[in-house]
């Protein structure tokens, strides 16, 4: 065997161990493919029915938040509607009533300062309570 026939026969083994190496990693590629290949297959069958719950979760909320908008606006109208009768009340009912206590209040205190006026005139006595005096306006 002459040089250039072993050289020969060494880049044939080492190729030969090249195509081996590609082989097994080809293989080895082709059952990760495989094996993702029956996952996204999975994923599928189990993403479509999840998705269509979720499509229909998306609808049911649509419709709650097209009743919430109605409840929304009903209470926006019935609080104007409070508000406009309170006012009416007020301006109707306030300042009358705002008269009249005041107008209790000055009875009340006519009252209070008379009966403590006629206290302070009247002598007691051993528990007994004895005419007030009479001024000498009352007199004549």
């Amino acid at each position: 065997m002459s040089g250039g026939e072993v050289a020969g026969l060494i880049v044939a083994v080492f190729w030969a161990i090249l195509v081996s190496f590609l082989a097994v990693a080809l293989v080895r590629l082709a059952q990760a493919l495989r094996q993702a290949t029956r996952l996204v297959a999975e994923v599928t069958d189990r993403a479509v029915p999840l998705l269509g719950e979720a499509s229909q979760a998306v609808r049911s909320a649509h419709a709650q938040l097209a009743r919430v908008d109605t409840i929304t606006s009903d209470v926006a109208e019935v609080t104007a509607n409070a508000s406009a009768l309170s006012t009416t009340v007020a301006s109707t009912f306030g300042g009358p009533l705002v008269k009249v206590a005041a107008f209790g209040y000055g009875v009340r205190r006519a009252v209070n300062l008379q009966t403590k006026g006629a206290a302070k005139k009247r002598t007691v006595v051993l528990g007994r309570t004895l005419p007030s005096a009479r001024s000498r306006k009352s007199r004549g």
